[in-house]
């Protein structure tokens, strides 16, 4: 494909990504009470734990802001509940550049993409009260945190954004492997790098910023990048296999 088609059809899967996400927001609205309810839950319980140091009521301020309220919120949702779909456009992007063999990774990356990024989704919502209990907590004792909810929404976003994504790439490792850019080798090569990486991107990633977070997020990584190396490997052998039966290498010059 020449480079203009290539990018019709990035623009094409973009643009179905869009429609089904906003359709994603439309939907949520009907449902915005107990979505809203949902993501208070993880304030509420910061603020039982830490007494009389914060309200327990948020505030939001500007005409505007109950309408931005929700639409943040269910087009956090939208997105969210759309992941399986829009990371199967990612995949369909790349998939004409691989052989054959290679695209019967279409129903496994389709069954496990979606699933890991809605599992790191809950793993980032599970670790908000512990978060942002230790972040209020610094509020001196003579004052009282009164938190508004704007500012607490992006916080919430952020979390469960960065702890969604985190848990795909090594989803994305593998698809490099299947690209020929990334050898189970080199990964293993790099993997004190790799685990000094996790530690270092989950103490940046986290709007927490806390040991406990950044821990709950680094190690769930670190397996995710062990269980992918393994992959990656066996994916390696398999192709040196191939390779070998055939003959001729991809990347080298037929006798013909």
């Amino acid at each position: 494909m020449a480079l203009s088609d290539h990018l019709r059809e990035l623009q094409a899967r973009l643009l179905k990504s869009a429609v089904v996400i906003l359709l994603g927001l439309v939907v949520s609205l009907f449902f915005f009470d107990e979505i809203f309810d949902l993501v208070l839950t993880p304030y509420l319980s910061a603020a039982e734990a830490l007494g009389a140091d914060v309200s327990t009521v948020p505030t939001i301020g500007g005409a505007g802001g109950p309408l931005m309220l929700h639409l943040k919120l269910c087009g956090l949702v939208g997105l969210v509940a759309t992941s399986p779909f829009w990371l199967y456009q990612i995949w369909a992007f790349i998939l004409p550049g691989l052989h054959s063999r290679e695209r019967r990774w279409t129903r496994v990356f389709a069954a496990i993409a979606g699933p890991l990024f809605l599992s790191g989704v809950v793993v980032g919502y599970l670790t908000l009260p512990k978060g942002l209990e230790i972040l209020i907590g610094f509020t001196p004792d003579a004052l009282t945190n009164l938190v508004e909810f704007g500012d607490y929404l992006t916080f919430l976003i952020r979390t469960l954004l960065v702890f969604g994504i985190a848990f795909e790439i090594p989803v994305f490792v593998i698809l490099l492997n299947l690209a020929g850019v990334l050898s189970g080798a080199a990964l293993g090569a790099h993997r004190p790098w790799i685990v000094i990486g996790t530690f270092v991107f989950a103490a940046v990633a986290t709007p927490s910023t806390d040991p406990f977070t950044m821990l709950i997020l680094a190690i769930p990584m670190l397996i995710l990048f062990g269980i992918s190396e393994v992959i990656c490997r066996l994916l390696d052998r398999r192709r040196r296999e191939r390779d070998e039966q055939a003959g001729v290498g991809d990347d080298e010059l037929s006798p013909l």
